[in-house]
């Protein structure tokens, strides 16, 4: 049978228009004019959108699941508007180096899904010259850090490797996503005491600078495909332009933290908010913001990175576990932000959306069209909500937001055109499905 799902403003496109959207076998298969009498009619304070794909999450499953897990990191993504996730090959245990890891991990997901999960490999010093069968086993692409992860059995890949490992991914047009931060600009000792001025300058925009310049450079002479993640510095989007203009093959991302929080309300102390590369200031978010309304920006993803109330709490900026929890939070802080600054919300959309399914080689992810899976999300875009971190989907109730009132609230979520989340019940289906890559990914 036909389900059909009508509101006054659907997201169709580039723009908001009034339709019913009908449903047949968990896929969008037409188009009617808006009917009150649908199954499914969404108030008029309420926007029809396509789910959000978040291709930046650590679901640290199996092996860390304490820290959060297939469970409850869906369930928050399905409560913030989610509806595929891309899970890092860090910090579970094993991490995603090799095909017995990754299937690991897929045996560690089955029945706890309540979106779509595909999965990034692992690209580290140990598996270099293998990276071809992982990617064969259905991985999207492939991660690495050219600094100290902070988990030893994610090592890093020195200048070097790094040209290696873009070389070995060229030959099979694959994708490497980037941690840029340069070790030679890193403090060499751990503890920092509780400043988070103190934390911030030891991490500071020239180290992420030079990263990304080494990253353009192999690039550049490999021919390969690379992705920057979680960019903070606004001051390298300079570099980036330039690159794309040249023609490098580089895509980047930036975060709802770097985008909504600013380093000077930081208060010492909070380890909640310790993340790396670090919170920085205004007018660097400024510079941030400027990157997402011309382009330079290619994808908003949460980096959810969730650790224990314990890791986190550590007083010690230096100490405290680094990793922001923002997955069920992203899409209404970032509404909240764009009308403060008096930017039209459909024109960010795509990086929500589209943007990361790109980046991830998911086509057909992210848009309300004929044919697409029929993955929705109804939000009140003019919706205040304080946000409380003890009812958050999370396993831990931490968030950096927490106590902030925010502009925007996802009231329902449909996977497939069933209803996985509405807000004020529990999140009990799991009907999410993996996805494995089977061909190369799209060109960027």
């Amino acid at each position: 049978m036909s389900t059909r799902i009508a509101a006054r403003r659907v997201f169709l496109g580039d723009a908001f228009a009034p339709a019913t959207v009908v449903i047949d076998d968990g896929v969008v298969s037409s188009f009617e004019e808006f009917d009150v009498g649908a199954d499914t009619v969404l108030p008029a304070d309420a926007v029809l959108l396509p789910g959000l794909v978040d291709s930046h999450v650590h679901l640290d499953e199996p092996g860390r699941t304490e820290w959060e897990g297939f469970a409850t990191g869906t369930a928050a993504a399905a409560a913030g508007g989610v509806t595929t996730v891309v899970d890092m090959p860090l910090n579970s245990v094993p991490v995603t180096t090799s095909v017995d890891a990754l299937e690991a991990k897929r045996a560690a997901s089955r029945g706890k899904l309540a979106v779509d999960v595909a999965y990034w490999g692992g690209a580290v010093p140990e598996n270099l010259g293998s990276l071809r069968e992982l990617a064969d086993a259905g991985v999207v692409g492939f991660k690495c850090f050219l600094s100290p992860s902070g988990i030893d059995e994610f090592g890093h890949l020195d200048a070097d490797q790094l040209e290696r490992c873009l070389e070995e991914l060229a030959a099979f047009d694959g994708l490497l996503i980037v941690h840029a931060e340069d070790p030679a600009h890193l403090p060499a000792h751990d503890a920092l005491g509780p400043r988070y001025r103190d934390f911030e300058a030891s991490r500071p925009p020239l180290s992420e600078r030079a990263a990304i310049e080494r990253v353009i450079a192999a690039a550049r002479r490999t021919g390969a495909r690379a992705h920057i993640v979680h960019v903070s510095d606004g001051g390298s989007l300079d570099l980036v332009r330039a690159a794309k203009a040249e023609g490098v093959r580089l895509t980047i991302e930036t975060c709802p933290h770097y985008l909504t929080l600013d380093a000077a309300e930081v208060p010492d102390g909070a380890g909640a908010f310790k993340c790396c590369p670090p919170i920085r200031g205004g007018d660097n978010r400024d510079l941030l913001w400027a990157g997402v309304i011309d382009g330079t920006v290619d994808a908003i993803v949460s980096d959810h990175s969730p650790a224990t109330v314990e890791l986190k709490t550590n007083p010690d900026f230096g100490l405290a576990w680094g990793g922001i929890a923002g997955l069920q939070t992203g899409l209404s802080a970032i509404h909240s932000t764009a009308r403060e600054r008096g930017l039209a919300f459909e024109t960010l959309l795509p990086l929500l959306t589209t943007g990361p399914a790109k980046i991830a080689g998911l086509t057909g992810l992210g848009v309300i069209e004929v044919g697409a899976p029929a993955h929705l999300v109804a939000f009140a875009p003019d919706e205040q909500v304080v946000v409380d971190a003890a009812s958050l989907e999370y396993r831990h109730p931490l968030s950096p937001w927490h106590g902030k009132t925010l502009t925007g609230a996802v009231r329902e979520t449909w996977l497939r055109g069933r209803s996985v989340y509405r807000r004020g019940a529990p999140v009990t289906d799991r009907e999410g499905r993996e996805l494995l890559r089977t061909a190369a990914t799209v060109e960027v």
